[in-house]
């Protein structure tokens, strides 16, 4: 946690509360992505449905969140940060007490797409909070911080979420989320409203035409592509390699989700390694290019050679930890090319690629291993990961 404790080792400063606020707020987003994922054998079986019928949940989240995001950044460029990620905090509260205490598949699939609103918000308030009030030379460690606090939403979520459905049953779990979200909302509110507030409502330029050529000038839209294309290759990671690794080696599954384990613990030390070395260099391009080259080679290397169930963990690790030092420059890089008073816009904008890598990254892979070629599968992941140095490498100005 050298990280962690650099950033908040300096004198007490209200940035360093906004830092552990927006941080917690980042872990209860992921923790309510990743809340259906590991309770669907409970809900499946109480309603009766379908997998199909709970994709659709999933998918109704996911597609709200996609649309809703970009005009969300602007809602924050022109009221602030604060209270809209106050608002997301309790909209996914709200829907999740609702979804466990209604006996509907109905209540439910709506109360996801309410969950997507509040979705939309976190990342352009987050990032608007973050810009705005971290000093520039704190901002590299700050943004680690807060990646790191959403990977660990991300992992907390599964063994937290079964210990209390094992309690309580799958409502009491969706309570028990809920929760979590109550209380950081409240924290939120405890922070001191000049200290959080005024200056996420500055704009830049005024009207629409002019935001909106913020949003499609070529440094922004390059940067859209770069987090769709992060998000495929997390897609094609998370979600197909253990299977892809079985089919193509014989992998155990053990090995293979070791492999995993090792790729998803190993991206997070890698962000707050990430967050130590953007403080030292201005060239956040180069880093992100040399992450990216790193994780092509070790992902190709596995998808061409059989390594062994410990040699293929060691590769997966080093891949994980590649991709995670990537994402602390990913976001500097987003931050040089935004106008001041944009920063929710923009990264409301760039970060709606998530949502659409999410969309295309399971349909491409799925079909690759319904095609029997899992090794496309290593391999469009590396492929994915060069064409994305390209996005970095090619950075023009920012749009004043």
């Amino acid at each position: 946690m050298t990280q962690a404790s650099e950033l908040l080792s300096v004198k007490p400063a209200p940035y360093t509360r906004i830092v552990g606020a927006v941080s917690a707020a980042h872990f209860v987003s992921h923790y309510y992505i990743i809340v259906l994922a590991p309770l669907i054998p409970f809900v499946r079986a109480d309603y009766g449905i379908s997998y199909t019928e709970i994709g659709l949940v999933l998918a109704v989240f996911n597609t709200v969140s996609a649309v809703l995001q970009a005009p969300a950044g602007f809602l924050v460029d022109r009221l602030g940060a604060r209270l809209p990620l106050i608002g997301a905090l309790l909209i996914g509260a709200v829907a999740l007490t609702v979804a466990a205490f209604v006996h509907s598949y109905w209540v439910l699939l709506a109360m996801f797409a309410v969950a997507g609103i509040g979705n939309a918000i976190y990342h352009p308030a987050d990032y608007a909070l973050l810009s705005h009030h971290v000093p520039g030379e704190r901002i590299g460690p700050a943004f680690s911080i807060h990646t790191f606090a959403g990977m660990a939403g991300s992992a907390a979520a599964p063994p937290t979420l079964l210990m209390m459905q094992s309690l309580w049953g799958w409502r009491g779990a969706f309570i028990g989320a809920a929760i979590i979200g109550f209380a950081v909302a409240a924290v939120l509110l405890a922070v001191r409203e000049q200290a959080a507030a005024a200056p996420t409502k500055q704009r830049g330029k005024s009207g629409d035409a002019a935001e909106w050529r913020v949003l499609l000038s070529p440094a922004i839209l390059l940067n859209l592509l770069f987090f769709v294309l992060l998000a495929i290759i997390s897609g094609g990671v998370y979600n197909y390699s253990v299977a892809a690794l079985g089919v193509l080696y014989a992998t155990p599954v053990a090995a293979a989700n070791a492999a995993l384990t090792g790729f998803l613990s190993l991206s997070a030390i890698g962000v707050l390694a990430g967050g130590l070395l953007v403080t030292r260099t201005r060239r956040h391009g180069l880093v992100a290019a040399c992450g990216l080259a790193m994780t092509a080679f070790f992902i190709a290397l596995v998808g061409e050679v059989d390594l062994g169930p410990l040699l293929v963990i060691a590769a997966m690790t080093a891949a994980g930890f590649a991709s995670g030092v990537i994402m602390p420059s990913r976001d500097m890089i987003v931050r040089e090319v935004t106008p001041p008073g944009s920063f929710g816009k923009v990264f409301g904008f760039v970060t709606t690629g998530f949502n659409i890598g999410g969309i295309i990254a399971p349909l491409v892979f799925g079909a690759i291993m319904d095609h029997g070629s899992p090794r496309l599968v290593f391999f469009g992941v590396a492929a994915c990961s060069l064409v994305a140095i390209l996005t970095v490498a090619t950075r023009p100005r920012r749009v004043d």
